[in-house]
């Protein structure tokens, strides 16, 4: 009797160890495979927040690409995401560090909502002072256009009133005369009778000419191409001519008739042939005319 209820027991505490065995080894089975789903889900997440944190850094590039002038808060904080991703490679994955990455990834997010923000306006605001610059520039370019062809007309209306503000001649004759001993002239085309040339004009009105002592070159050439009475040389801006008298008088904002009378070296005739009168204004040839002695 006692040894049946020795054996009944025996196998009794053998069953429950042997329940207390099972259910002990599915209890580890299950927290191992609890351990490996955290783990795995940890990893994904970890992962998930390396996404994103990834993607923040290429938003960031792409502004500092877009952005023509540096700018210092973008690329710094461009290197604070850099550091958090280096930093999120290397740690630990558990739920505690998990959680503080997150943690500082929607910070970061905030952060570069307001960065991205003020540097799109600083954008805008650069590509109006841009255009502004270049209107300003097309305006200042139209301005010197204009001025240098109002400097264009200006010289040209000076040259203009420069050539203009000179005194001209009109009816310009020439001949041979005889001089009387009274002073009286008789005009002649015997070159052995004539005793002089006769060179007679009228100076022409020019109201932008001022009033006052003037004076003009007379110039007459012989058939030998030989300048008569002085021949002597002057210069005006470089060209030089001979003339055979200056013809002075003081002009008076009027017509003026003047004559000049023109003289031979000693005793030699008048040459034969054709003569050539000419009347300067300094350089400028203000009349031209010819006459012939027979």
């Amino acid at each position: 009797m006692e040894n049946n209820k020795t054996s009944s027991g025996l196998k009794i505490a053998l069953g429950i160890a042997i329940v207390l065995f099972l259910g002990t080894a599915f209890y580890t089975m299950n927290l191992y495979k609890q351990s490996n789903d955290d783990k795995k889900e940890l990893a994904e997440q970890k992962q998930l927040v390396m996404n994103d944190l990834n993607a923040m850094a290429k938003q960031y590039d792409e502004a500092i690409s877009e952005s023509e002038i540096t700018n210092n808060n973008l690329i710094e904080a461009r290197g604070r995401i850099q550091g958090l991703i280096d930093s999120l490679k290397i740690s630990e994955t558990n739920v505690k560090s998990l959680w503080r990455y997150k943690q500082k990834y929607v910070s970061l997010q905030k952060e570069m909502d307001a960065i991205l923000a003020q540097n799109d306006s600083l954008r805008i605001e650069n590509s109006y002072l841009a255009t502004s610059l270049d209107s300003t520039r097309v305006r200042l370019e139209e301005r010197t256009v204009f001025t240098d062809s109002l400097l264009v007309q200006n010289n040209a209306l000076a040259e203009v009133v420069e050539n203009a503000s000179i005194l001209n001649t009109i009816d310009l004759k020439g001949s041979g005369v005889i001089e009387r001993t009274s002073g009286k002239v008789i005009p002649t085309e015997r070159a052995r009778r004539a005793d002089k040339v006769r060179v007679c004009f009228t100076v022409a009105k020019n109201a932008l000419v001022q009033a006052g002592d003037q004076e003009l070159y007379v110039q007459v050439i012989d058939p030998k191409n030989t300048t008569l009475g002085l021949n002597e040389q002057v210069e005006f801006d470089g060209k030089i001519f001979n003339y055979s008298i200056i013809s002075k008088f003081n002009y008076e904002n009027a017509n003026l008739n003047i004559c000049e009378f023109v003289d031979l070296k000693g005793d030699a005739d008048f040459e034969k042939g054709r003569y050539i009168v000419n009347v300067y204004n300094q350089k400028d040839l203000v009349s031209t005319t010819e006459f012939t002695l027979k």
